[in-house]
């Protein structure tokens, strides 16, 4: 029997990859596989976690407490309260009670509200690196959840759900006695679209955190699944363009939107974003726009070319010219750039008095990003966690 060719065998490799791509897109509009896809809470890394036992994941003995918390809609949330370094080592001997220690460490330390991605765990190794960075060279204490669905908390993640999560753990740091201005919101990448609604609430209501961190954020899950590739290479949406409405009709389906770029406005006080330059997961672009976006008000409008951009007069495109360029320079004289030579480059914005930074680092990927002693220094600086 004759063995078939290249090129009809190549043909069929294609078509059973372009059907599986087709299906995999189509069930991203269900909203079952959505939720799993987005929040990824089934996969509970470390596997059979003990969060009783915090030491077997390298946290210090009794510096860690497990706890729960409980939602306004009656889901139990687990959750870790780290003590800071420098209050567990101003103890006399390693605590028998930490949890007693708890009020007291609140009212004398800063502490960090940590809101962490999709997927596994509080006791993920990447997560505990940074609750180990944030404790010491922060001096921050630090509060981490679990969003429902996740690790041993009760329920199933919704957008709406994991807003009422973050301002479940807000209200049992202020319940425990911390101060407001002593909370530093940090979250990141899903957690930043949870820090990010979590802040325009507290905004909204008069309430002044000490600050928001998002590091590596994305601008809305619309504009992420438009510029998404799988392992930094395959485009996850492009090959939708070449049918005209099937693009549009994921982006409609969606239910979980977290659009961060449009609570910019709400979102009140010292903001600080990060990302690396080499993250595969969220490109820094994500970054930039929302950079951008908090410095709108302080911008001339920028000008949007019309859609009969070819029949524009002379004048008309001189005019749009202009525009753009006296954007650009008021854009200069308000955000001083200082490139750090191996590191990446620190872009800061102090109009009307407030603080908003955005640290573009050259590398730390997605997952560590927040593990960079540059990037630790930066979120110190800029929310004033060395001045105490």
């Amino acid at each position: 029997m004759p063995s078939q060719g290249f090129l009809p065998t190549a043909r069929k490799v294609f078509t059973v990859l372009g059907g599986l791509y087709v299906g995999a897109v189509v069930l991203l509009t269900i909203p079952y596989f959505q939720t799993h896809t987005l929040f990824l809470h089934a996969v509970k890394i470390p596997f059979f976690a003990n969060y009783d036992m915090p030491e077997r994941y390298g946290l210090a003995p009794n510096k860690t407490i497990n706890l729960k918390v409980q939602t306004v809609d009656n889901e139990t949330l687990g959750a870790w309260f780290v003590l800071s370094d420098s209050f567990y080592h101003s103890l006399p001997t390693i605590p028998s009670q930490p949890v007693d220690l708890i009020p007291t460490a609140l009212k004398t330390h800063p502490t960090i509200l940590f809101f962490h991605g999709n997927a596994a765990t509080r006791a993920l190794n990447a997560r505990i690196q940074h609750y180990t960075a944030f404790s010491s060279r922060l001096s921050a204490n630090v509060f981490a959840i679990d969003y429902r669905g996740y690790g041993d908390s009760t329920g199933a993640p919704t957008q709406p759900g994991v807003a009422r999560d973050a301002r479940a753990a807000w209200n049992w740091l202020i319940k425990n006695g911390a101060a407001a201005d002593d909370i530093l919101i940090v979250g990141h990448s899903l957690g930043t679209g949870v820090s990010a609604l979590l802040a325009a609430e507290l905004s909204d209501e008069d309430i002044s955190p000490r600050g928001v961190a998002l590091l590596s954020p994305f601008s809305s899950i619309s504009k992420l699944l438009e510029t998404y590739s799988i392992l930094g290479v395959v485009p996850l949406m492009k090959p939708l363009a070449m049918i005209p409405w099937a693009a549009k009709l994921v982006l409609r389906r969606l239910i979980h939107t977290f659009e961060t770029d449009t609570l910019v406005p709400r979102i009140k006080g010292p903001v600080l974003i990060a990302h690396a330059e080499n993250d595969w997961d969220i490109p820094y672009s994500h970054s930039e726009a929302l950079f951008d976006a908090f410095l709108d008000p302080f911008l001339p409008l920028n000008p949007e070319l019309p859609a009969n951009a070819a029949s524009l007069s002379q004048e008309e495109w001189s005019t749009f010219i202009d525009q753009l360029a006296n954007r650009k320079e008021v854009r200069e004289k308000i955000v001083t750039s200082v490139e750090l030579r191996n590191f990446g480059t620190v872009h800061e914005c102090t109009e009307s008095g407030r603080k908003v930074v955005f640290v573009q680092t050259l590398a730390g990927g997605h997952d560590y990003l927040g593990v960079q002693e540059g990037v630790q220094d930066a979120i110190g600086r800029t929310f004033g966690l060395f001045s105490r």
